[in-house]
């Protein structure tokens, strides 16, 4: 089975005025095709920061990361963030929709900020179908409820085709029967050969995945 992300002693510090604070201690761990882990812990444990680490969008202050057998933090800030738009979907509970864009445009904003070229018009209209949004399209992200949000976000994650989605609080906005949609979704993906990282305080989706790690106080413990 193929591994697509790999984290080794990934550590990080951030100097406060207490003094210096270590957000993640030594941490490693790996995912492969296929897998759906939900990273839990109390609040200020670095679960945030160490999903950011493994996203390529917070580098290390030791440690390395790897991502379908390439270190992203080994690339230019422009190469890395054409890496992390091919290889890497993002949700997150504040779902990060651009107000002023339809639905449909966000989810081609990744084509529209840096295009391949490449005719996404037919894949664009199958994930409005498949998350049911077909008929909002057109419609900015205000118009929509909480539940349509998150799919538009979830789609939007899927537009490139990733090997990879980083989920931090996915469900933490949403009533029961989105949750479960999105979570559904997550597994899917997952079960496609797909691989899912995913924040969360929710039982829900804590049951959902496959696996669970545990933090405290920047350390896997579990």
């Amino acid at each position: 089975m193929s591994t697509i992300l790999k984290a080794e002693n990934l550590a990080k510090t951030f100097a406060t005025k207490d003094g210096d604070v270590r957000a993640v201690d030594d941490v490693s761990f790996t995912l492969d095709a296929g897998d759906f882990v939900a990273m839990h812990g109390a609040s200020g444990c670095g679960k945030s920061t160490l999903l950011l680490m493994s996203g390529a969008l917070l580098s290390p202050g030791s440690g390395s990361v790897t991502i379908t057998d390439q270190d992203p933090y080994l690339l230019s800030p422009e190469k890395r963030a054409a890496f992390r738009g091919e290889h890497i979907g993002f949700v997150f509970q504040q779902f990060h929709l651009i107000p002023y864009l339809d639905i449909r445009d966000n989810i081609l904003v990744n084509e529209l900020a840096s295009p391949t070229g490449e005719d996404l018009s037919e894949r664009t209209d199958a994930l409005l179908e498949k998350f049911q949004l077909s008929h909002r399209k057109h419609h900015v992200p205000s118009r929509l409820s909480v539940g349509e949000q998150q799919r538009a976000a979830l789609a939007r994650a899927l537009m490139r085709e990733p090997k990879l989605i980083l989920a931090d609080e996915p469900t933490g906005n949403l009533d029961t029967e989105n949750s479960e949609i999105i979570l559904d979704h997550l597994a899917e993906f997952a079960e496609a050969g797909g691989a899912v990282l995913m924040v969360t305080h929710d039982d829900r989706a804590r049951a959902a995945a496959k696996r669970g790690m545990e933090l405290a106080a920047g350390k896997l413990v579990s």
